[in-house]
Formats: C-alpha cells, structure tokens, sequence
C-alpha cells in the first residue's frame, strides 16, 4: 500500500481533486454562472486527461476513477438541463395506463391544481418548450423512464437516481466493450477512457441525465457483434440502440460497402450473399424498432410522434454552425427567419452526403465503418439546426476508434453554449458559437486534408 501511494500520490491528489470539482459541479452550480462553470469544467478537462496520461497502463485505477466522479452526483439534481423532467412526466404517463405519445402535458394542467403535486413539479420544472409538445422519446427511451419513474415512488429524488444507475451502468458496459474493440483493433486500449473519463460524457449523461449513454452502450455492443459476424444479434441491438434514440438510423446506409466489400467475388461488384445479409440485417433492425413501437402504434401516435421529430429540423434552434449562416444570407435576401426552408433542405443535404459515403467510401472493415460513421455524425450535426451539447457524446465515442482528434476538442468547446443561459433569459452569444465552430471545424478539416500538420500535437501521436 505504502508503494501505491508513493508511485500514485499525484493521481490520487487529482483524484480527491476531481471528487472536490464534480461536488462544486453538481451541488453548487447554477447554470447562469457560466464563468464558474466554465472554471470548474476547464480544470475537470485537465484532471481527467492528465490522468490518463500519467495512468495509461493503469486500467483499474482509470476505472476506478471514473466511477467514484459519477458515484459523486448520486443524489444530486440535474442542474443543465430540465429534460429529466419531460423522463419522469411520460414514465407516471405509462404507470397510470397512459399513452405518452398520445397528449401534451399542457393539456393536462387546466386547472393545474387539480393535478397531485408530483405532477405540478413535473410540469412546472419541464419548461414552457417541452410542455407544449409531443414527447419524442423512442419505446426502450420510455421503458427506463417508467421502470425509474416506479422505482422512485413518488420522489422525484428517487426516480432520479434510478435513472442514473441505468446511464451508470451502460456506461460501464461502454468501457468493457469499447476495450475490447480497441485490443480487436490492435488500438492503445486506454483511448476507451478519453469517452470515460471525459468530463464532458460524466456531466451531460451521469449528471444531467441524458441517455445518450444507452444508445451508445447498445451501439457498441451492435458494432463489438458486427466485427465478430455475428450479423443477426448486431442486428438487434443496433435496433434496440434506435428504440432508445433515434440517431443510430443515420448509419444504416453506411452498411452498405461493409457488407457487400467485405467478401467481393472476383470480377464481380456484388456479392450476392453479403447482399442478402446486407438486407437481412435491415429486416431485423427494422423488426426490433417495430416491435418496441407496437405497444404505442396508432394513427395519432404516428402523426404525433412524426410531428415532434420535425420540430428538431424547422422550429427548434440551438448552438448550430452552418444553419446559422444560412440562416443570416436568409435574412439579408428575404428579410425573415428560413428555418422552415432551411430545416427541409439541409435534411436533404445530409441524405446526399450519407449516399455519397455509402457508395463510394470503402467501408470494407469495422475499423473504416466506424471511421466513415464519425465523419458521417460530425457532417449531420454541423449542418443542423439544433446541437444540444449531450448530441457530441456520439462523435465523441467513434473519434476513440480512429485517429480523428477534432470530437474530442469539441467536448470540450460545447460548454461555451451554455453562454445562451443568463439570469435575464435565454440568449445565444454567436462570438462564443463562432470560435467553438471555427476551431472544432477547422481542425475537422485539417484532419482529413492535411492529418501531418497536426501530428506533433498531443493525442495525435
């Protein structure tokens, strides 16, 4: 023990220091202080990868750190985000025999003192936004927010928690599976912990709440079965991966080359059984997402829930890169917001880009898939009208399994977003949105068109 201490003592130092920080996150913190939050997340970027640096061959202690900064927002409160809320609201939807898709919970509040005060809290603390909208959450999404909704009684504390056990516990089966795909890639296994470890992933997922972490941890397992050609599982869980967020069904056209490459008969474009594994895999990816919807599945859950998804491309605005100049050329040319203009072409833009990495990048590995999904997801999300801060979770974790660094830079920038968060209201600072962009996107670029330039830099050795 005394040996332990003496070749650790400065990680143990960051670590009690860490632990100090994350409690200041998440128990003293109010979202309008951008200054200390910025503070505090600047010094956890540093704690954590100073860390990793000095731990790298130490995967139980990067292990064990990365539990006890999560285990220290147990009982705290999100404090970034109210979207916990809109959790818990459709969960006691479901345990009371309610379709959540089916209503709004402002219809639910006239008169609002006619609603038991779990409630009331629930729609006071949701927000206006979410309030007057169809909820968006896909099936499994819903089975955790109702398994933790029951588990926590009538506590919002509770249900809290148990929501956080759930993220906690997909996170660690992140890590296990994301190691393993990192030896499979003959990759240093300890890059796994640049996701862990990341502030960024234990503040948005573990403590605001976000379940990006079980999408990811579903998408992994899909990839880690993909590799191993084991084709019908993968295919299920990247479904299930869909059921609890939608995202992953941006990936399906990328397939395409990694099943039809892999094995290509000579003089031949096409190999006719990888193309039927091709759609065999789509069949149960689309079976699994069908099945979760089954118990919900009506008319109106179809013209709602297609209707809440929409919103994301034509009304919502949040954090956005290119929109945003297009959105300024709208109003220069026609003297008015484009966005329900802009939010159906850009869509259109993306579906192009996707065919485009489907056709002609040569996906003929799990190592490529990954790399072209990366690229995929950052494109998407630079050309959107909307980029919460836990959405970057997703490039965040691909950029793990390639030598593109840029996700990672901007797990880090994104904090500069919560600048729209003041004591006055909400307003956006387009000078802070512009260097999170100019940087993340310059070096986006420079990764791909010129990689040499970069390669003295830190992590890219």
């Amino acid at each position: 023990m005394t040996d332990f201490l003496k070749h650790h003592k400065f990680s143990i130092l960051l670590i009690l220091t860490g632990i100090a920080f994350y409690g200041s996150f998440a128990y003293d913190l109010n979202r309008p202080d951008f200054i200390k939050l910025v503070g505090l997340y600047t010094g956890l970027f540093f704690i954590s990868f100073k860390l990793i640096q000095l731990e790298k061959t130490n995967f139980w202690m990067l292990a064990g750190a990365a539990i006890i900064f999560r285990l220290v927002f147990i009982a705290a409160t999100p404090n970034l985000s109210q979207d916990f809320y809109r959790f818990m609201w459709d969960g006691q939807l479901i345990l009371e025999g309610n379709n959540p898709y089916l209503s709004v919970p402002d219809n639910w509040k006239e008169p609002l003192a006619s609603l038991n005060l779990t409630k009331q809290k629930l729609i006071q603390g949701m927000g206006s936004l979410s309030a007057g909208n169809y909820t968006s959450y896909p099936p499994v999404n819903q089975l955790l927010f109702t398994i933790s909704t029951f588990l926590g009684g009538k506590s919002i504390l509770g249900s809290v928690i148990a929501m956080r056990f759930f993220i906690v516990l997909a996170d660690l089966g992140t890590l296990y599976l994301g190691r393993k795909l990192l030896l499979k890639f003959n990759l240093p296994p300890y890059q796994i912990f640049w996701f862990i470890l990341n502030p960024f992933i234990i503040i948005e997922l573990t403590g605001n709440l976000h379940f990006e972490a079980v999408m990811l941890f579903f998408f992994t397992w899909a990839i880690y079965l993909l590799h191993h050609k084991k084709w019908i599982w993968s295919a299920v869980f990247l479904g299930i991966s869909v059921s609890v967020k939608l995202l992953p069904l941006l990936f399906l056209p990328l397939l395409l080359n990694y099943f039809i490459r892999s094995k290509k008969i000579e003089n031949s474009g096409i190999h006719a059984l990888n193309f039927k594994k091709l759609l065999g895999y789509y069949f149960v990816v689309g079976l699994t997402v069908i099945f979760s919807f089954l118990p919900f599945i009506s008319s109106e859950f179809i013209s709602n829930f297609s209707a809440s998804i929409a919103l994301w491309f034509q009304k919502f605005e949040f954090n956005a890169s290119i929109y945003y100049i297009v959105r300024w050329i709208g109003f220069q040319l026609k003297g008015y917001n484009i966005i329900a203009t802009a939010g159906k072409i850009l869509p259109l833009v993306v579906t192009l880009i996707l065919l485009g990495l489907a056709f002609f990048q040569r996906n003929n590995s799990t190592e490529k898939l990954l790399k072209t999904m990366l690229l995929a997801v950052s494109v998407y999300f630079f050309l959107s009208t909307t980029v919460h801060p836990w959405y970057i979770a997703t490039p965040l974790l691909l950029s793990v399994f390639t030598r593109y660094r840029f996700a990672l830079i901007w797990s880090f920038l994104v904090v500069l977003s919560y600048s729209a968060y003041t004591d006055t209201g909400f307003r956006e600072n387009y000078w802070l949105i512009g260097i999170e962009y100019i940087v993340v996107i310059g070096i986006f670029l420079l990764e791909i068109l010129k990689p040499k330039l970069l390669s003295r830099l830190p992590y890219y050795k």
